[in-house]
């Protein structure tokens, strides 16, 4: 499944860069078709560097979390000024970048330049737990035996393993055991599936409808047309009624960076 996504053809760093910035918070089905337009729009770190935070922000539609775009639209301008248009491919250099964190790195340094080197997200730790520890691991504690883990050589196929293992088969909820290539040597089959679940969810994101996210999302989506006046703030973001509420989510897009205020009217920065 995972290797058949059409980022996965590709060892460019830059849009391993990419990918996995989409795929930060949000599901791979739902980052293939923005993927192909942002990577057409922006195949290089020069061309998202030049064209500005709001053509960033605006081709970001459809994935949330628009922080993203802008954190990504930062990134390409500190590589084409201190790393001549290219990614680096040292660990702490990648973690200097603006809005990448220790998985995002790693995750370029394995898909881009085939280091030896685990790469974990929250499938990854949960097969981990289940199938290797037998019990919860930490995230520190995952990547440290994720790193124990991976072979020498094929480190890309052994990550991408993982990845498919954790979203196809070791599920949160209702795992698949029976035909998983790990079944005769899992910690957790061997002990008879009993509680507690070493991979059980143990944190829920809030919920969505009527959320400060949802009011977020829609004020961003309309500003990727036009600007919106203070008087429009309220019926924007969903909340009619409630103009200090729309006001608060307008000012902490400024503070973010991904809008601005012109002549009165927020518009993207």
């Amino acid at each position: 499944m995972w290797r058949d996504l059409p980022w996965r053809a590709t060892t460019d760093p830059w849009l391993v860069l990419v990918s996995e910035v989409m795929l930060q918070q949000t599901q791979a089905p739902r980052v293939v078709e923005p993927f192909g337009r942002f990577a057409a729009r922006f195949p290089t770190p020069a061309a998202c560097a030049m064209a500005g935070a709001a053509e960033v922000v605006r081709a970001w539609a459809g994935l949330g979390y628009n922080r993203r775009a802008l954190n990504l639209h930062r990134t390409a301008v500190v590589l084409v000024e201190r790393h001549s248009g290219c990614v680096p491919a040292e660990l702490g250099a990648l973690l200097e970048l603006p809005g990448i964190g220790p998985y995002t790195a790693r995750a370029v340094l394995a898909f881009a330049y085939g280091r030896t080197i685990g790469v974990v997200d929250t499938n990854v730790t949960r097969v981990l737990s289940r199938a290797v520890a037998g019990r919860p691991l930490r995230g520190v504690e995952a990547q440290r035996l994720a790193d124990r883990l991976v072979p020498t050589r094929n480190a890309w196929r052994f990550n991408q393993a993982m990845f498919d293992l954790g979203a196809s088969r070791c599920t949160a909820r209702a795992p698949r055991c029976r035909g998983c290539p790990l079944a005769k040597t899992c910690r957790w089959a061997r002990a008879g599936h009993l509680p507690p679940d070493p991979g059980a969810v143990r944190r829920r994101q809030g919920a969505f409808v009527g959320s400060d996210r949802q009011g977020r999302g829609r004020l961003v989506a309309a500003l990727r047309v036009a600007p919106v006046s203070v008087p429009e703030l309220a019926a924007t973001t969903g909340w009619p009624d409630d103009g200090p509420r729309a006001l608060r989510i307008a000012t902490s897009l400024v503070a973010e960076g991904i809008a601005c205020w012109r002549e009165g009217l927020l518009a993207l920065a």
